[in-house]
């Protein structure tokens, strides 16, 4: 049994009602509770968090090595392009994590192109809707969910 954490970042509290023509009509909630049952159903925990708070977020990250979370599955949200602590946090803590968008950054606004996370990821899953979330929990279950 391994233990995950799902991590998302700004806004991400308003799936399903946000910009529903970008990031589609699903919430996080039912994100959270799909990935709990796949997580669960494979013998593993998952743990869940969101914040509008950057410091919350390299909170979280720190915790996540008492917890021995063994990968995390993070969506930064807007922090992508701005927030060098997580990426400090992120190397800190020397925990895999995979980076996951809903839409396709690379083929939106010209900031949105740059990720502070991406060459520190062990992947990037971007433009697949809620569906990538699921994508990343198995890559990670599978890599490290011994």
């Amino acid at each position: 049994m391994a233990t995950f954490l799902l991590l998302n970042g700004p806004n991400l509290n308003l799936l399903g009602s946000r910009e529903p023509d970008v990031y589609g009509e699903t919430t996080l909630d039912e994100v959270v509770e799909k990935l709990s049952k796949l997580s669960s159903d494979a013998g593993h925990d998952l743990l869940s968090f969101q914040s509008n708070a950057e410091h919350e977020l390299v909170d979280e990250i720190h915790k996540s090595i008492e917890e021995g979370v063994k990968c995390i599955v993070f969506n930064p949200g807007a922090f992508t392009h701005s927030s060098i602590a997580l990426r400090d946090a992120l190397t800190g803590t020397d925990i895999p994590f995979i980076e996951i968008h809903i839409s396709n950054i690379y083929s939106r606004e010209d900031f949105r192109r740059k990720s502070f996370l991406s060459e520190i990821a062990i992947g990037v899953i971007s433009g697949l809707g809620v569906e990538g979330y699921e994508l990343a929990l198995r890559v990670a279950m599978d890599r490290f969910g011994n």
